[in-house]
């Protein structure tokens, strides 16, 4: 996949924005892609948009200019943002265009669980009774039970997210937690403390890609993409909304995704310098160290007490604050993580720079009810 290259990049801020609407953020990182690689809306010779509760991408045309572009709109759960990447790759690939963007924004309710109860109660969800909360509860206990990783482990994967949110000037959490302020927070859904999950929230970004060959005409600094890969789930995967736990179980999409990905690309999880993974909850972010092949299942505790996922360590993960930090505007989340590594390798992230020149980046993405992307990008 040599032949695709990522040129231009362009984020709304993400957090909560009173009086801005999702389709504003959506605009406003469409023109600031445009601008990072010196060209304008009507160069684009395609689009592809994607948001979940904020309005059809296609109609922001006329707010950015009626060119008369083929717009496709996707929807995909928390891998929109994902699947407007792949499909604009697959049509540059298909020697369809030349050149066009990939668009995710969202702004969603205020509130991290406000799900209604019995008689329409508004304690139901904020007291973790909500079904995705219970859920992931359930999943992490299990992980936690099998594998020998503790709460501690949980609690440092939120003040990780929190200390590198506090370096992301596009951040919404921006201050900095302890791990006892993390596991002294109010418990939702055992083990699963308030600041352990992520929430809702709001936020836009846009890419601009092209044929690799015509890359220099955007940008002195190219980024490449090596494998765009999604997988939904299989027979025995243990998802959110699934009635039931098979007898018989299933990885998962993640290492269904992880392995083709890997695959495509032509490489291994030890060639990965920095990695971008879906950590709705604290308790995700370690079962998909695993299930994307950058550990074993249970060698999580170590990795984390000695600091491997930190920007400086080993294995830098979520190094912009991941979900934890930002909020999770489902259209966009999954491009926001492809923002980080484009920044990343350009070498162009600030204080949460990661050391040592990285050349190789990887993201994930995951969704109900069992979707999982995964990208590889490379210098």
């Amino acid at each position: 996949m040599n032949d695709v290259a990522i040129v231009g990049i362009g984020m709304h801020e993400f957090g909560r924005h009173d009086g801005v609407s999702g389709m504003d953020m959506g605009v406003t990182a469409v023109r600031r892609a445009l601008a990072d690689c010196g060209k304008d809306w009507s160069d684009m010779q395609f689009a592809v948009g994607g948001s979940m509760d904020a309005g059809a991408a296609d109609t922001m045309v006329s707010r950015i200019g009626l060119t008369g572009l083929p717009f496709t709109n996707v929807v995909n759960g928390c891998a929109t943002g994902g699947t407007a990447l792949s499909q604009s790759i697959n049509t540059i690939k298909s020697g369809a265009a030349d050149v066009g963007i990939a668009i995710g924004f969202d702004k969603h309710e205020k509130g991290a669980f406000r799900i209604k109860g019995p008689r329409g109660k508004d304690w139901y969800g904020g007291s973790g009774l909500a079904l995705t909360t219970q859920f992931f509860g359930m999943k992490i206990t299990r992980y936690m039970h099998e594998h020998g990783i503790t709460q501690d482990s949980l609690a440092r994967v939120s003040a990780k997210a929190f200390r590198n949110g506090a370096k992301n000037p596009m951040a919404w959490r921006r201050k900095p937690m302890t791990e006892e302020q993390v596991l002294e927070s109010m418990m939702l859904s055992w083990p699963l403390t308030q600041y352990m999950f992520c929430s809702p929230g709001e936020g836009g970004v846009a890419m601009v890609v092209c044929r690799a060959d015509k890359a220099k005409e955007y940008t002195d600094t190219p980024i490449y993409l090596k494998a765009a890969v999604m997988r939904t789930r299989q027979f025995g995967s243990f998802e959110v909304l699934a009635p039931s736990t098979a007898i018989d179980r299933d990885p998962g999409p993640t290492a269904d995704a992880s392995k083709a990905a890997f695959e495509m690309a032509g490489i291994g999880p030890e060639d990965v310098d920095i990695a971008q993974l879906q950590d709705t909850e604290s308790g995700a972010e370690i079962m998909h160290m695993a299930e994307n092949g950058f550990c074993e299942h249970g060698e999580q505790e170590d990795m984390l007490a000695r600091g491997d996922t930190e920007i400086d360590g080993r294995l830098p993960v979520n190094t912009d604050g991941g979900c934890l930090a930002n909020g999770e505007p489902i259209g966009a989340s999954g491009l926001r993580q492809v923002y980080e590594n484009v920044l990343q390798l350009r070498g162009q992230a600030g204080e949460r720079q990661v050391p040592n020149d990285p050349k190789v980046a990887y993201t994930h993405v995951y969704g109900a009810p069992g979707i999982s992307g995964v990208t590889i990008l490379s210098r």
